[in-house]
């Protein structure tokens, strides 16, 4: 029998009207559905995006993956998830795994690629809207312009590597920012880097919320979708500048 083909398929942020057309065949052409599920959470919100393009019959099989830097640590339920993901398409069926935003930007996905690669499947990756293309559309906030140089930061890196990373950068985008929003916040401000900062949790999800007065929120709980796009004055001047001659 021949295998299935095995598909990463990134469904956006939030809005399932973001899914590209691409997602929407091979969410159709799979016949089991792989739901990403953390140890704490029942369901899936990735699921939850892509509920409206399923088949009625699809089967969904929910999988746990432990929340961790990389799964060399502990091996064990990422080798069980593989194993059931090969044992499906050894069956003949399609498999998708479905994944928030892109399958290879800071996703779980990455590590279930790099477990099958080397086997005998075929594996099609399909791109998704990342959360911070969307926020700045819906925002209106340009992510670069010109030559401006864009850096890409997960808020639960080593402070001294944020501070190095916004230091150097006209524009930031900071993802994770649910677990030290307090040090994030001073640290935007001390690369004076804060008044320009708007931050977005669940980004086109139920209880979506939009921060631009950063500081003043400081304190609060955040949910773990969180994201901040931000830019140095200097180069919210600069933009402002070339908007003028334009």
């Amino acid at each position: 029998m021949k295998n299935g083909i095995f598909f990463g398929i990134g469904v956006g942020p939030g809005d399932p009207e973001l899914l590209t057309v691409k997602a929407i065949k091979a969410i159709r052409q799979a016949d089991v559905l792989i739901a990403p599920k953390t140890e704490k959470k029942d369901g899936s919100v990735a699921l939850t995006i892509a509920r409206p393009y399923l088949k009625p019959d699809i089967e969904i099989v929910y999988q746990v993956f432990p929340m961790v830097k990389g799964f060399a640590e502990d091996t064990a339920a990422w080798e069980k998830n593989k194993a059931e993901i090969l044992a499906l398409l050894q069956q003949g069926k399609n498999v998708a795994f479905l994944t928030l935003g892109d399958p290879m930007f800071f996703s779980t996905y990455i590590y279930v690629y790099r477990l099958l690669e080397h086997e005998d499947v075929k594996i099609e990756t399909i791109p998704g809207v990342p959360a911070f293309a969307a926020i700045a559309s819906q925002g209106g906030v340009p992510i670069v312009e010109g030559n401006d140089i864009l850096t890409i930061i997960p808020a639960t890196a080593r402070p001294e590597k944020i501070r190095q990373a916004l230091a150097v950068s006209d524009n930031a985008v900071l993802m994770k920012v649910y677990r030290n929003f307090p040090e994030v916040v001073s640290l935007l401000k001390e690369q004076d880097m804060l008044k320009q900062a708007v931050l977005v949790s669940r980004a086109g999800l139920d209880g979506e919320r939009v921060l631009h007065d950063l500081e003043a929120h400081q304190d609060e709980s955040l949910n773990y979708l969180s994201t901040i796009l931000t830019r140095s004055r200097e180069a919210a001047q600069d933009a402002g500048d070339h908007d003028e001659e334009a």
